[in-house]
């Protein structure tokens, strides 16, 4: 009895097994790449390498060329196409002296050019795969890139940051664990906000998809009803010049384009604000929104994707349909004139940012890397007397 229930509990292995430390290999965007994915895998890698058991290593998605030879990289196409090159020859360089690959994934063509040639790296090696997939875009994708369901089958384990993303996945047959992202809530300092004022921030990338428009035409009623409101808009993108066209025309004052703001720049920005506004039309799990729960930074978000999964209307922010520019104004002028609706808002997302610490994910990982990686070993020795 005693023998079966530890062939049952991957964290409970054979002293052998125990013995050598797991090597880990995590595959994703280095912080080159501003975003939630390159975050969340240095935070990842961050956390993990301070684990005795394992022995991590970090093969970025867009390596830096060595020497002259990243002069190409500054070249537009030519740097797509000799970035890709080399990324490939590193994953056969480093994937085989890994015994679990961790793969970030997004969707659509960087879906082709980052994790498949990882994936397929990985199983030319008899390596098992971890295929951490974070779009938002995920059912489109899927439903227009039917190969990209027979790359992900290859994965020994699919990993999504959310409920959402676990059904959706599994619409198309795909099984998936979900392993919620992570803050840092030592790094993201909590602010009370005993009466809030109507300072508002979005700090979403300039793509249709997360609907910065929105925000500015909520902003633009609520600067007909309170004239000294101030926005500030963070973030770049394919959509800037017509986002600032769209704030000429609307007429907006106090309202700031300040760029890509780094990561561990965005605390100012999150400690300056007292409302939060996200307007996204697909979405899954954005890390902003966590982070300003960290914040005490109440939020007013549409309900697209995953959204609901983190927000709760009316106990942990407040919920519109997207694309209602005329709701989002609303609740923020609902928010600023019902100072009881805002300290439970603000108190319950800040515990709910508990569900998103490591203490909360960290045995996730450490027994999803167990039940591979001593796979790998024990195949590897095999093959290899």
């Amino acid at each position: 009895m005693e023998a079966a229930s530890e062939s049952k509990n991957p964290a409970a292995k054979p002293s052998r097994d125990a013995e050598r430390k797991l090597h880990v290999l995590i595959v994703g965007p280095s912080l080159d790449i501003l975003g939630g994915q390159a975050v969340q895998a240095a935070r990842l890698l961050k956390r993990l390498q301070d684990e005795p058991s394992l022995e991590m290593g970090f093969l970025p998605i867009n390596p830096r060329l060595p020497g002259p030879l990243r002069r190409l990289q500054a070249i537009k196409y030519l740097r797509t196409v000799v970035t890709s090159c080399w990324y490939v020859v590193s994953l056969l360089a480093r994937i085989r002296k890994y015994d679990v690959i961790h793969i970030f994934s997004a969707s659509y063509f960087s879906f082709v050019l980052a994790p498949t040639p990882a994936i397929l790296v990985a199983k030319l090696y008899g390596r098992k795969i971890v295929l951490n997939y974070h779009s938002g875009e995920a059912e489109d994708h899927l439903q227009h890139w039917p190969s990209a369901i027979r790359t992900l089958r290859l994965a020994d384990e699919i990993v999504v940051p959310s409920e959402y993303l676990v059904r959706v996945l599994a619409r198309f047959g795909l099984p998936a664990r979900p392993i919620y992202n992570t803050i840092e809530t030592e790094a993201f300092q909590f602010r009370a906000r005993p009466q809030l004022r109507p300072i508002f921030l979005s700090n979403r990338n300039f793509e249709s998809h997360y609907g910065v428009d929105t925000v500015l035409r909520a902003f633009a009623i609520i600067q007909d009803r309170i004239p000294e409101a101030t926005l500030t808009i963070a973030g770049d993108g394919p959509q800037r010049w017509a986002l600032e066209e769209s704030a000429r025309e609307l007429k907006l004052r106090h309202t700031e384009f300040i760029g890509q703001i780094e990561h561990d720049k965005i605390l100012a920005l999150y400690n300056a604000a007292d409302i939060y506004l996200n307007g996204s039309l697909i979405d899954n799990q954005p890390l902003s929104l966590l982070e300003a729960f960290a914040c005490g930074l109440p939020v007013i978000t549409t309900n697209a994707g995953g959204i609901p999964d983190i927000v709760t209307h009316e106990r942990t922010g407040l919920l519109i349909q997207c694309r209602d520019h005329q709701a989002m104004a609303a609740a923020a002028l609902r928010l600023l004139n019902d100072q009881a609706l805002a300290e439970r808002v603000i108190a319950s997302a800040r515990e709910e940012c508990r569900k998103y610490s490591w203490d909360a994910v960290q045995a996730q990982w450490l027994e999803l890397y167990a039940t591979l990686g001593f796979a790998t070993q024990r195949a590897t020795r095999v093959a290899v007397p």
